[in-house]
């Protein structure tokens, strides 16, 4: 398992849903964002050049909450 695998189970278990895209930015350059949000209306939205960083943001985002 891929340790943004790892992230994005932990999100789940702790009730959130998660969801994670690739997107080119106007530098041709790949991008990834990734949210989490769950009933109680919050959402956390990050973005970051890796994969992995963008789960590692949204992990902190999501901590404590």
């Amino acid at each position: 398992m891929k340790y943004w695998e790892t992230i994005a189970d932990n999100l789940s278990k702790a009730g959130w849903s998660w969801g994670c895209v690739s997107a080119i930015d106007s530098k041709g350059q790949t991008i990834w964002i990734t949210d989490a949000h769950r009933g109680d209306g919050k959402r956390h939205v990050v973005g970051a050049d890796e994969k992995l960083s963008a789960f590692m943001e949204l992990e902190r985002a999501t901590r404590g909450n």
